[in-house]
């Protein structure tokens, strides 16, 4: 299915974005893994055997230079993964603007940019796909995740309008909206919100987390992994612009 296929997977140290790398290597995929944690990357990257490259997407040249990276060593780009993210809990109040600029520039401007740049080589192959690791809320907002929040929603028209525009040459756009993982992302979110609401880690899992889910249960990374790849598959050729959930029922009600 992705059987020498070059694929850019960032935020592929860890969680998520290493599931989905690991996932497309065992099809058979070239992946780019690139993150901002060079020491962990370069060891994953050499337990699949694939390729790492040490970024700050929160940076437009490094941005740029991922995708000329992969260009100048396989000569095209067929599949972006857009993983790359971090999260911070705190009220609008307290929010440090600082924060909100960063959180912007790596959520937001990365995936436009990155999109952006593999989009002529998609173009020119008229065969693309553009995955944006995005989450329940990019659909329905939680409070104290001002910043979160509003780079999902915008991370969802990324998706919508790269996918019209990308249609008519065989470029399909989706989101992927999980519900909460187990990452070591969310582990800290855990943490933050134990803080913030004053309450146990456990009570944040089952008060929190799970209260809204069908399915009492945190999603493992590798179950995003295979959603991924299967919007990568003959399969999924027609599935565009979507906002894809795997939320165990969370947003239902």
């Amino acid at each position: 299915m992705l059987e020498n296929k070059v694929c850019i997977v960032t935020g592929a140290a860890s969680g998520i974005g290493l599931a989905i790398a690991e996932s497309f290597t065992n099809d058979g995929a070239k992946v780019v893994m690139a993150d901002i944690n060079e020491e962990k990357l370069k060891l994953e990257a050499e337990r699949l055997g694939g390729v790492y490259y040490k970024t700050d997407l929160s940076k437009r040249e490094d941005c740029k230079g991922l995708v000329d990276f992969t260009l100048n060593k396989f000569s095209k780009v067929d599949v972006l993964v857009n993983v790359a993210g971090i999260q911070t809990v705190s009220s609008i109040e307290d929010f440090p603007e600082a924060k909100w600029d960063f959180m912007m520039s790596l959520m937001l401007t990365a995936p436009f940019l990155l999109t952006k740049y593999v989009w002529p080589s998609m173009k020119e192959q008229s065969w693309g796909r553009i995955i944006n690791l995005n989450s329940i809320h990019g659909l329905v907002a939680s409070e104290f995740k001002v910043a979160y929040v509003s780079a999902k929603h915008g991370m969802g028209g990324l998706t919508k309008v790269a996918a019209l525009e990308g249609g008519k040459y065989g470029i399909t756009v989706n989101s992927i909206c999980p519900s909460y993982v187990r990452t070591p992302l969310v582990d800290n979110q855990i943490a933050d919100q134990a803080k913030t609401h004053g309450i146990s880690k456990e009570e944040v899992v089952e008060d929190i987390m799970l209260k809204k889910a069908a399915i009492k249960k945190l999603l493992e990374p590798k179950d995003v992994g295979e959603v991924a790849k299967f919007l990568c598959s003959d399969t999924g050729a027609y599935i565009t612009g979507s906002m894809f959930t795997i939320d165990c029922g969370w947003t239902a009600g």
